[in-house]
């Protein structure tokens, strides 16, 4: 055998040996790429090569990193620091910049009191499959996990994220940001939040998937806003949330007032939120919201769709508007389940209505389609004694409440039609009118052409009230809302496809 095939065949035997050793192959000097390597074991007067590591991440602020380049940390280490990268590390579309472990479990940044991972005007790099951990929000850190600023095209996938005081992932004025498979917990402000410079909108085109914000009680040092998040974008558009989930968040908010929610949006346009869970959260005690999915102030032409909320102690899904906010205009909440939600604050209902701004131009034009709000402890809608609307329309929804149906007064053009109603203690009861016909002669709703169009049936789901989930991706299989054999409304064209959370054919 001639020496060129011998240098080929140990040359495939080498990087067989480092897939079989979970590492990754060292790249051919004629890509022209570089592999840096770390390994608390290394020394930072090294090569930074498979076999001499450099030792700590102050290493990485002497190196500018080009396209294709690849940082990898060896998995189950503790590395002390933090990542800073600015313009002077810019990957590109074919080639972005990678950073992640290497070997077996996820390697360990360990920031404590400073930040996990910065980003400053960088673009197409990959963070993935790492953890990143502070010394906790109330025991010195004062920062975000990752901070994306004034970059795009980033990706963060598989990355844990806990210990800080400000927010596990925080984007701002950011463009074309996947956020996936991230589990942020135990943080102060939020799990994670996207924000832009007030009324523009940079920050855009992100998506966040299949992501757990957990447990983040709230920021001890915000004395004078809400903190305590799951999932928050702002100033932002065309953001989709999806297949997520937010529990146990909120619940040491320092302070009274507005509070936190699992998942929500405000001064935002074109958000999408679908297919997730959020279930659990708290607010603090005395404090306002704490719920579990909001449209708020300034929030335009977006969707909360095929999502469930429960036991959350603030509403469900929540219409907001707050005075001082852009209006707020032509949204859509569809095909979603609330169970048992808002009934340790003020609305004490599945869907709460509110407009701080008493301007019904401020808050408008929202359609509440096929969705079930069911309370066994509270009632199904809330019209806050400040909820001025109009063009707010509800149709085909299934509402089940303890007593009273509906809390507070329509203070604004409302409009329901098809929609069935029944109160598990009185068969039917809206501030203190006791039969359906009765109450839809008093206040015109669901007449439409002076025929009556709602239903006061008892809709006999298979298991009501019993929920029990703990990840979005169990969505798919829930049947807890799907009408019993023996439910009326499968005789009925509106609700006799009715799919619990995939929603009904209309």
């Amino acid at each position: 055998m001639d020496m060129g095939k011998i240098s080929i065949l140990i040359r495939i035997l080498a990087v067989q040996l480092l897939l079989i050793q979970g590492l990754p192959s060292i790249a051919s000097p004629e890509n022209n790429f570089r592999c840096f390597y770390f390994n608390v074991n290394g020394k930072d007067n090294n090569s930074g090569s498979f076999r001499h590591p450099f030792k700590s991440l102050e290493k990485l602020r002497n190196i500018a990193l080009r396209p294709g380049d690849k940082i990898y940390l060896r998995g189950g280490q503790i590395f002390h620091g933090s990542i800073q990268l600015d313009s002077l590390s810019i990957g590109n579309k074919i080639h972005p910049i990678h950073i992640e472990s290497y070997g077996k479990n996820k390697a360990i940044i360990d920031a404590k009191d400073s930040l996990g991972i910065k980003l400053y005007e960088g673009a197409y790099i990959i963070i993935e499959n790492l953890r990143i951990q502070g010394s906790g929000r109330k025991s010195g850190n004062l920062r975000d996990g990752i901070c994306i600023k004034k970059s795009h095209h980033i990706s963060l996938k598989r990355l844990e994220i806990s210990g800080f005081q400000k927010s596990g992932v925080f984007v701002f004025a950011s463009h074309h940001i996947q956020i996936n498979h991230i589990r942020s917990f135990e943080n102060g402000s939020a799990g994670i939040t996207v924000e832009g410079p007030y009324g523009k909108r940079e920050s855009h085109d992100i998506k966040i998937l299949n992501s757990r914000a957990e447990n983040n009680p709230g920021d001890p040092s915000n004395l004078k806003n809400h903190s305590g998040n799951g999932i928050v974008v702002g100033n932002c558009k065309n953001v989709l949330i999806d297949h997520c989930t937010a529990t146990n968040n909120g619940w040491d908010m320092p302070r009274k007032g507005n509070g936190p929610v699992g998942i929500w949006a405000y001064e935002a346009d074109y958000i999408i939120i679908q297919h997730c869970l959020s279930y659990l959260n708290k607010t603090s005690v005395g404090g306002w919201d704490g719920g579990g999915f909001d449209l708020d102030g300034g929030v335009t032409h977006s969707l909360i769709q095929y999502c469930f909320s429960y036991k959350n102690q603030g509403a469900g899904y929540c219409i907001f508007q707050y005075s001082g906010a852009k209006p707020w205009h032509d949204n859509i909440f569809r095909f979603n389940i609330s169970e048992d939600d808002g009934n340790a604050t003020d609305s004490k209902s599945g869907l709460y209505i509110w407009n701080s701004s008493m301007d019904e131009n401020q808050l408008m034009n929202c359609q509440v389609y096929g969705n079930i709000i069911f309370n066994s402890l509270g009632s199904a809608i809330c019209f806050s004694e400040t909820s001025k609307c109009k063009g707010i329309v509800f149709g085909y929804n299934v509402f089940v409440a303890k007593d009273s149906l509906i809390k507070g007064e329509y203070m604004g053009e409302t409009q329901f039609w098809n929609n069935d109603w029944w109160s598990l203690e009185k068969g039917f009861h809206s501030n203190q009118v006791f039969n359906m016909k009765n109450w839809a002669k008093k206040t015109g709703k669901e007449i439409r052409g002076g025929i009556l169009t709602g239903l006061n049936k008892n809709p006999e789901f298979l298991n009501p009230g019993k929920s029990h989930l703990n990840s979005a991706n169990q969505l798919s299989s829930f049947k807890n809302y799907l009408l019993s054999p023996n439910s009326i409304l499968r005789s009925k064209p509106v609700f006799k496809n009715y799919h619990g959370i995939r929603g009904i054919k209309l």
